[in-house]
């Protein structure tokens, strides 16, 4: 007589086809989902008519060269404090707050300069402002 308890073997789950239902599903999914489209969509794009501008603000130009020396308006500044370039900057605004400055920096300048006509700028009163870049097609 055998009086051990016959132990139930534990279910075993076989995954292989599971993984392959699964890609099937999801095969079956990719081929059949629409994907929108952003050309699809309906966009109004702004326009610009450029005759509208009678008159151009006035402009300074800020010439700084890779050495730090300044030129305002292709007139060099002697020295390189903030003060003189405050006081050269606000001559050439002659008292215009409107006035653009565009600055014209050499490749190699330091910062320390160009934040020197940021700052020689902000003292003079004038806060429109704007960098002066080139192509690198344009230097060859």
């Amino acid at each position: 007589m055998n009086f051990r308890r016959h132990r139930p073997e534990d279910p075993e789950i076989n995954l292989i086809p599971f993984i392959d239902v699964l890609l099937v599903v999801l095969i079956f999914l990719m081929l059949s989902t629409t994907y929108s489209r952003f050309t699809e969509l309906q966009v109004t794009l702004p326009t610009a008519d450029a005759d509208k501008l009678k008159e151009r603000p006035q402009e300074i130009i800020v010439a700084i060269s890779a050495d730090g020396r300044y030129a305002v308006n292709r007139k060099a500044v002697e020295g390189r404090s903030v003060e003189l370039l405050t006081a050269e900057l606000a001559a050439a605004a002659n008292g215009k707050p409107e006035t653009v400055i565009i600055v014209s920096a050499d490749a190699m300048t330091a910062h320390q300069a160009v934040i020197n006509v940021l700052d020689a700028a902000r003292r003079a009163g004038l806060a429109r402002l704007t960098f002066a870049s080139q192509t690198p097609n344009a230097s060859r």
